[in-house]
């Protein structure tokens, strides 16, 4: 059996995260191989599965990756598949998971064929608190700031920030800043083949304006908690309609069997309800070393995956 698990150029050797996997596959003798999703020299026929991991520099080329995506789906098997990519490469996926009743960090859409001027995009910020902006496709909260609504200054820097992301053809995005950020944290629930794994605490990573990363993602500062019954019935219920859309689209149906994985990232609302901030399941950070025994339940469900 011969498994790649795809990563990005800037990360050939995989990220810190996933390169124990190499060797839990092998101790279940697989031959597993880290391969770069863009090079050109990969024969991805070669593989049994190919598992979609740190590939983190597709947001600002998504078309050339979903035709890799689907260029692979030709060849091999794909992990998680191609409608799975499709849809949750592009955060519009939020705004359907609302629409179906799940509970969503409230977002502003604005559109590039709108054309807004800075007037416009002035009076569609939040009047009080803060707001976020980023990009509707984007990976490790790159092109991504912070802004304080009530300062002239951070609110400039806002309206330039989206007017560079409407100007380059991407979708913005306007979301409240929930203070429970600071002060709770963002917790993220891991679920394996279906099934619970573990769940991890993130640190504030915004403090202030976009001004851009050194490299494909923000470093994040996580550590292990014990997961609430409610926030896991949310999760539970976010993966649940998840799959109900992607079965439910004409061109999406997707197999019988649960996703191989899915990081449910929740915050905290001004009520203390969990809200969700993204549901990650094309290329998310697992976190394995931060659950006990995660690291061999992802391996063993991806050798199942790959029989």
């Amino acid at each position: 059996m011969r498994i790649a698990l795809a990563t990005c150029a800037a990360l050939t050797e995989l990220d810190a995260d996933d390169t124990p996997l190499l060797a839990a596959l092998g101790e279940r003798g697989v031959e597993a191989v880290a391969a770069v999703w863009d090079d050109h020299a990969v024969d991805w026929s070669s593989f049994d599965l190919v598992v979609v991991r740190s590939t983190w520099d597709y947001a600002q080329r998504r078309p050339a990756y979903l035709d890799w995506a689907h260029r692979v789906t030709v060849v091999s098997r794909l992990v998680n598949p191609l409608p799975v990519i499709r849809w949750n490469t592009d955060k519009h996926y939020l705004r359907e998971l609302e629409q179906a009743g799940v509970p969503v960090v409230p977002t502003i859409w604005l559109e590039p064929e709108r054309h807004l001027s800075s007037r416009a995009l002035h009076t569609r910020f939040p009047a009080g608190g803060e707001f976020v902006i980023k990009p509707a496709v984007s990976a490790g909260s790159v092109d991504t700031g912070r802004y304080t609504a009530i300062d002239a200054n951070s609110r400039g820097l806002a309206i330039q920030h989206a007017k560079r992301l409407l100007g380059a053809e991407r979708t913005v995005m306007v979301q409240r800043y929930l203070t429970s950020v600071d002060t709770v944290g963002e917790r993220a629930h891991i679920f394996i083949a279906g099934e619970y794994s573990h769940s991890v605490l993130k640190g504030a990573m915004l403090d202030g304006p976009d001004v851009g990363v050194d490299g494909v993602y923000k470093e994040e500062r996580m550590s292990p908690i014990i997961a609430s019954d409610a926030e896991l019935e949310t999760a539970r219920h976010v993966i649940r309609t998840a799959r109900t859309l992607l079965t439910d689209q004409a061109d999406g149906a997707v197999a019988p069997e649960p996703f191989l994985y899915a990081r449910v990232d929740l915050v905290s609302d001004e009520q203390d309800n969990p809200v969700l901030m993204e549901l990650e399941m094309v290329e998310p950070s697992l976190f394995t070393a931060l659950g006990d025994g995660a690291l061999d339940r992802f391996a063993d469900a991806i050798v199942a995956r790959a029989r």
